[in-house]
């Protein structure tokens, strides 16, 4: 399944995409709020201004995805792979962060982070 078959499935009320292979693909602006992504391969992918938002992101693979203002508020992120994952402007408020330690290396600036505070600049070296 490549973005788009994802947006249309998803525009139709699907919402269980666990496991899901999207690797590299362009998913900037995209609305997939409360989609189930875990287990995802979303290496390298575009989630810039994408709304994530209660979305389930547990155990997926973010490893150089972008998350430039990105609204994952509520969002489930736990163990998640997210190595050198670039998140800027993004909103994390609210959202399960457990285990992020397998983040070596992601980039947080202007970014607000589960209990609301804002990492001005910071990596985390896993």
């Amino acid at each position: 399944m490549d973005a788009k078959e994802l947006l249309q499935r998803y525009a139709a009320g699907e919402r269980d995409f666990s496991g899901i292979n999207l690797e590299k693909a362009d998913l900037s602006g995209a609305d997939l709020s409360k989609a189930n992504l875990s287990r995802a391969n979303l290496l390298a992918a575009n989630l810039s201004g994408a709304n994530l938002s209660g979305a389930n992101l547990s155990c997926a693979k973010l490893t150089l995805a972008r998350f430039i203002g990105t609204n994952l508020e509520g969002a489930s992120v736990t163990d998640a792979d997210a190595v050198c994952a670039i998140f800027e402007n993004a909103n994390l408020k609210g959202s399960y962060l457990s285990d992020f330690g397998r983040s070596h290396g992601a980039y947080f600036q202007n970014t607000i982070v589960g209990n609301g505070d804002i990492l001005v600049e910071e990596s985390i070296e896993g």
